[in-house]
């Protein structure tokens, strides 16, 4: 029986970095590869998420730096919220054809329009059918939106990136880190911030007394935070926002931001007519990342998994594809140490086994802990906050890291390579980093 013949060896259903980091390779080895993307050509993160985040809180961190430095620098800076979001544009802005480019001149067809599964090997878009031997689900997630009265009064995180002004007051429900990088971004560009916490934690994956500081850090620049606290409605009164809380408070905002998390994009897609597996959590795969459809995988942030739902997550996952699909490797996808950090001031962030993890398992790991001020590279720079703890196996390996300063995401990323290699005395031995550099400071920690 003669072999089933498809228009593509591999079609991507959404084109963001689950999707293009690892298609454009897998076309450079002779695959023939097609990519259908109903939004904007890159994703959330180019777009509306990790590239716009960084470009508005550039300002912040550096307002933050000259701050510490008073009194060798001395004088007022102030956030041009309206040149900072017309800077952003300009550098997210190109973005999108940019990374279109790149993929046609891989030789990918970039499909545009709305994609649904007609069975197995088919994907419909408007009146056209596509067909492919395997195709890849890589459709992300959208925001979450409370199922309250007066939702339609909430906003997203996309919206506050995209804010004309500043508001004045700036209500933000949620505790995650879309809702403490906001937080942070709009109290110093001069907004009246209120966060409001379902429960009494932050950030619950990381290490709570180092997210108690992020949060007093809040505190201390004039943000105000509410725990135990649960928005039941929102009403619109002449030009203010009123939110009833169950705590019987009553809050006045002019522009309320929710960012009580993300859903996995999974509605409309075919996904029951075809016969692949999800829940809330997302689309659920296999250790090679196959759905309950053999030919049909997964990738990115609409997976169900424990790993973070992170932009080198995606990438990570959509270069395993590439290898599988090119068929350099039949093996089960094994996820290296993935690093995490929240853009806060100070930032906080986190790699490998955790401090609870560590803590709850005395036998097997050591945690030692300094504090940053202490330090005297710290010191160059007026750091008078922050913590770091490193983790160590029974053989003194590093296997873990979280750090809250203001340098914390270039320490992770310097620690890094000996968390995944797992380095010995006589591999950081043979480590000469340029000095003095935050880089040489972290490696002299270990």
């Amino acid at each position: 029986m003669a072999k089933q013949t498809y228009q593509y060896d591999v079609l991507y259903l959404g084109c963001g970095h689950g999707t293009f980091d690892g298609a454009a390779p897998l076309a450079g080895k002779g695959v023939k590869v097609g990519i259908i993307e109903a939004d904007k050509i890159g994703g959330t993160c180019p777009n509306r998420g990790c590239n716009a985040k960084i470009s508005l809180d550039a300002p912040v961190a550096l307002q933050r730096q000259l701050a510490e430095l008073n009194p060798i620098l001395t004088g007022q800076t102030r956030l041009n919220w309206d040149a900072n979001v017309a800077h952003k544009n300009d550098v997210i802005g190109g973005l999108p054809d940019m990374i279109c480019g790149l993929l046609e001149d891989s030789g990918i067809d970039v499909i545009h329009g709305y994609g649904r599964l007609v069975d197995a090997h088919t994907i419909r878009v408007d009146a056209e059918t596509y067909t492919a031997e395997n195709i890849v689900l890589a459709t992300g997630l959208h925001p979450h939106r409370l199922d309250i009265p007066g939702r339609e009064f909430l906003h997203d995180s996309t919206d506050f990136m995209d804010l004309p002004t500043m508001p004045k007051r700036l209500t933000v429900i949620g505790g995650g880190y879309i809702a403490l990088e906001m937080a942070s971004i709009a109290n110093a560009a001069g907004s009246d911030v209120t966060i409001v916490l379902h429960g009494d934690k932050a950030l619950r994956a990381f290490y709570q007394p180092f997210v108690e500081q992020v949060l007093s850090d809040l505190t201390d620049h004039g943000v105000k935070i509410l725990r135990e606290t649960t928005v039941t409605a929102v009403t619109h009164e002449a030009d203010d926002y009123e939110l009833t809380t169950d705590t019987d408070q009553t809050l006045t905002a002019d522009w309320i931001l929710d960012a009580t998390g993300r859903n996995p994009n999974t509605a409309d897609l075919g996904l029951d007519e075809v016969g692949v597996d999800y829940t809330d959590a997302g689309i659920t795969v296999n250790d090679h990342l196959q759905t309950s459809v053999d030919n049909i995988y997964a990738s990115g942030d609409v997976i169900a998994k424990d790993q973070p739902r992170l932009t080198p997550t995606a990438i990570f996952e959509s270069m395993y594809l590439m290898h599988t699909f090119a068929g350099e490797t039949t093996e089960a996808i094994d996820y290296p140490p993935i690093p995490t950090v929240v853009f806060t001031s100070p930032r906080i962030a986190q790699v490998g086994v955790t401090v609870d993890q560590a803590q709850a398992d005395p036998d097997h790991y050591t945690v030692v802990k300094n504090h940053i001020p202490d330090d005297w590279y710290r010191q160059v720079t007026q750091e008078t906050t922050g913590d770091n703890a490193l983790i160590y196996d029974a053989d003194h390996h590093l296997v873990g890291v979280t750090e809250v300063s203001a340098q914390a995401a270039d320490v992770i990323n310097t620690l890094l390579p000996a968390i995944t290699f797992k380095y010995g005395p006589a591999e950081l031995e043979r480590l000469v980093p340029l000095f003095p550099t935050i880089g040489a400071d972290a490696w002299g920690e270990i």
